[in-house]
């Protein structure tokens, strides 16, 4: 059994991949942005309408952080996902254009022929009803913003920034932006081998007491309470487990022992993460403090392979669905030719595909602890949807993600509805 998947054409020809940035609002819209490469050229951010299944493009991303004649490298990314809050959705907008420098992808020093540097990202927020756009604050030198969660108690908004990873706390009630220091070494500015530290892509607010959680590489989960002035690792804890799998944190290639994506249970006032190489389902109480796994969240074809799947870093398409208790989760299944899985390049020096696989969907009932993987999803024409790491799934259940198709001989990324059986 398979599960059919229906690309949607946006209308930006350079819409490349994209991590996290997609959401289905209380409005029942999907909100989505479609990144660039470009220097010049903003990331756009698109909404789509599921009872007419026609999408609009609402802004430029350069445009809306007050930079459309800055003559600077654009906003060519939203690496985080959105999230709502009293009728505003909250996101943040990063670099897509770097510089390879020693053999890596680095924030640019030395821009473009008539381009100033990158200015930074931003924090912004866009109200639902009157459309208007705000821009909140702005990344401390002039870096992007890789991670983003929003305390929906008490509004305060927290950021990762990339490549160094500073840890910043904004509050919108006084319109202060504080940096706290990189959370790990140099983060993905460092040398491979010394302070090379790959970032925690998502983060958690306990909202018991706004405390917010992240994880380092070397598996240690760091806390910091609002108000504080340094984060603190949190005792008698960590992610350093066997079966999660034995990373060198100094090399990238990996997401070590970071989590990948990690969401608020409220019903058991924990947390359920996935660790992406390995696709382990664990639980988080904070207040124990405890990790627990639960269940490898890999699909039946990796369970019986035994095998890591083939997107190095894991997958971000994860979370809870309408319901609040279901987790949905679009992850990799091997693909087998004469009997023999095919297998992909042993060692990877960023987050990408080590060789092509299978697309699978997979749902976790929390309350009945019960497994099933959906099967492998393909375009109408019988190819696969690949670099899927997003998701939102509709109050209908339908669930919608941003994966590569070609369209008119040019390979790009775009929104993908998944017709889910029921």
């Amino acid at each position: 059994m398979s599960l059919l998947a229906i690309p949607h054409y946006s209308g930006f020809p350079l819409a490349h991949d994209t991590y996290n940035a997609i959401t289905a609002a209380s409005d029942g819209n999907i909100y989505y942005v479609l990144c660039s490469e470009s220097p010049t050229d903003g990331g756009k951010l698109y909404r789509y309408n599921p009872a007419t299944a026609t999408a609009e493009c609402l802004a430029d991303l350069t445009e809306i952080c007050g930079e459309g004649g800055a003559r600077a490298i654009a906003q060519g990314k939203s690496h985080v996902r959105f999230y709502e809050r009293e009728g505003k959705l909250y996101f943040a907008t990063h670099i897509g254009y770097y510089e390879m420098i020693d053999g890596m992808e680095r924030l640019p020093v030395n821009a473009p022929d008539g381009l100033s540097l990158y200015p930074g990202g931003h924090f912004i927020s866009f109200d639902l009803q009157t459309g208007q756009f705000e821009k909140l604050a702005t990344a401390p030198h002039g870096e992007g913003i890789l991670t983003m969660t929003l305390d929906r108690e008490r509004g305060h908004i927290y950021g990762i920034t990339w490549p160094v990873g500073y840890f910043v706390w904004y509050d919108p009630a006084t319109r202060i932006l504080k940096n706290l220091g990189p959370v790990s070494a140099q983060g993905e500015a460092g040398t491979p081998g010394t302070d090379y530290r790959v970032l925690c892509r998502s983060m958690l607010v306990d909202p018991r007491d706004g405390t917010v959680y992240l994880s380092t590489a070397e598996g240690e989960i760091l806390s910091y309470t609002p108000g504080a002035d340094a984060l603190k690792p949190v005792a008698e804890v960590d992610l350093r487990l066997d079966y999660f799998g034995q990373y060198d944190p100094t090399r990238p290639g990996s997401m070590g022992y970071n989590w990948r994506k990690i969401f608020w249970y409220t019903p058991e006032q924990v947390a359920y993460g996935i660790h992406g190489n390995s696709g382990y389902l664990f639980r988080f109480d904070p207040k124990e403090p405890r990790i627990e796994l639960v269940e490898r969240l890999t699909s039946v074809p990796s369970r019986r392979s035994g095998m890591f799947d083939q997107f190095s870093y894991g997958y971000l398409g994860f979370g809870p669905g309408p319901d609040g208790e279901t987790i949905y989760y679009l992850t990799g299944g091997p693909i087998y030719e004469n009997g023999k899985r095919v297998k992909g390049v042993d060692q990877i020096a960023k987050g990408a595909a080590k060789g092509l696989e299978n697309l699978h969907l997979v749902t976790y009932h929390l309350p009945t602890r019960t497994y099933r993987d959906h099967g492998p999803i393909f375009y109408p024409d019988g190819s696969r949807p690949t670099y899927v790491n997003s998701i939102a799934v509709g109050p209908d259940g339908t669930v919608y993600t941003l994966a590569r198709f070609w369209h008119e001989g040019h390979e790009i990324q775009d929104l993908v509805r998944i017709l889910v059986d029921k």
